[in-house]
């Protein structure tokens, strides 16, 4: 048995556990065909009921503790939510440790530059006064106090001050992931926001849509004669179980039965008039803390860089040893860090700039497409008003059922013949 679509089940939730497969394509963008095999699967694993309409559509009828049903069944569902949080601690970790590092790195090299110096100063004053540069080298662990870094692996959920920020305020720690990498890609949901918007529509016009009603919502229409026979709309016809009509004057409307029935009858989802891209933000992090990451990281290169100048000759790590000698050892990791630390946004800065041109223009395209559908020629128009037609919507309710396979089949026929509900 396959584990249930997490997705699917969100949606049957959502519609109030009485749905049809137009209901739960529309709300989820999902295949109708795949749709409609998920949720009889779904029916099947979690003791949901068919409810057939005299017309002959379906309605799929779920008890509201399915979810508990299906986690007796598969273990996954019952450790989704343990392993969500897992995920997020792990993932929390790793966000952190890039601030972490850079702390960490700073702390290193500023540590040996010190240490160096200080060995370099006693050192010549042991030539002119004949004592000894261990005292100094020893004095200067004394002030450092490591322990007061240690606030840094903690989320700080318990801090008075987290609380006095909002709660999408991010940290300094999760600053610094943010500013090296940002914020993930702000489209990661794009192509189902594309489907989901295109099954809206397609609802709100009754189930009968011509071509320019969905343009708004796609990418390359082609040209020439994919253009001009609408071949960009096979895809959409293939997901929803569509099929085209011709009109009297011969225009192509696209018919979606599926999407014409519904579990209610005041179903609707709202949608936006044409598909938006979002632009790639630099960061989420605030100016200061990203001047501040700014400030640290040229802090860490910089000190890199004297460190080298101070190692250059390969004597001082000889004759100091002990922890000079280890951080010559992992010298190229320090460098490497600081030089990639600036380089890395700054490339970046440069490729969203480039990346968010390119999704204006697309933008800009669809948007053009819907300016042209309010204003539509006469061709179009002609379309539309026989797609208002043609278009109808039906609501599958419990008077006009058939067949349910909530009781038994001749307890039904009985309460038919007897008119009882």
């Amino acid at each position: 048995m396959a584990v249930p679509n997490l997705k699917l089940m969100e949606a049957v939730e959502d519609l109030g556990y009485r749905v049809t497969v137009g209901d739960v394509s529309t709300r989820t963008g999902f295949n109708v065909a795949e749709t409609q095999q998920a949720l009889l699967a779904l029916a099947a694993d979690a003791g949901g009921h068919l409810q057939v309409a005299e017309s002959g559509d379906i309605a799929y009828l779920f008890p509201k503790n399915f979810r508990t049903i299906l986690q007796g069944k598969f273990w996954r569902l019952r450790w989704q939510k343990t392993l969500q949080q897992i995920g997020r601690i792990l993932f929390y970790l790793v966000r952190i440790s890039f601030g972490i590092l850079l702390i960490l790195s700073l702390v290193l090299i500023l540590v040996a530059i010190a240490v160096i110096v200080i060995s370099l100063q006693a050192s010549q004053e042991g030539d002119s006064d004949g004592t000894g540069s261990r005292r100094s080298v020893g004095f200067f662990w004394f002030p450092l106090h490591l322990g007061d870094l240690f606030w840094m692996f903690s989320p700080d959920y318990s801090s008075p001050k987290r609380h006095q920020r909002s709660s999408s305020e991010m940290n300094f720690l999760e600053a610094i992931f943010s500013f090296l990498f940002g914020d993930g890609n702000p489209n990661a949901h794009l192509e189902q926001r594309r489907w989901q918007a295109i099954a809206a529509t397609i609802r709100s016009q009754q189930g009968v849509v011509v071509a320019e009603q969905i343009a708004p919502y796609l990418d390359d229409l082609g040209k020439g004669y994919d253009l001009e026979y609408e071949n960009y709309l096979l895809p959409v016809l293939v997901r929803f179980n569509g099929r085209p009509e011709v009109t009297p004057e011969g225009g192509i409307l696209y018919q979606f039965p599926d999407l014409q029935i519904t579990a209610t009858e005041q179903a609707s989802t709202s949608y936006s008039s044409y598909l938006q891209e979002k632009k790639w933000r630099f960061s989420a992090a605030s100016s200061t803390q990203i001047i501040l990451a700014i400030g640290l990281g040229a802090a860490n290169l910089i000190g890199a860089l004297v460190l080298g100048s101070l190692l250059a000759d390969g004597t001082v790590a000889a004759e100091l040893g002990g922890f000079v000698a280890f951080v010559q050892s992992i010298y190229g990791i320090l460098l490497a860090y600081g030089v990639g630390f600036l380089a890395i946004p700054l490339i970046r800065y440069f490729w969203l700039g480039q990346a968010n041109g390119k999704i204006e223009q697309r933008n800009q395209t669809r948007r053009d497409r819907y300016s042209m559908l309010c204003d539509p020629t006469p061709e179009v128009q002609q379309k539309l008003d026989y797609a208002e037609h043609l278009g109808k919507k039906q609501a599958i309710v419990p008077d006009d059922l058939a067949y349910t396979t909530e009781t038994d089949i001749l307890e039904q026929d009985i309460n038919r013949l007897t008119g009882d509900p």
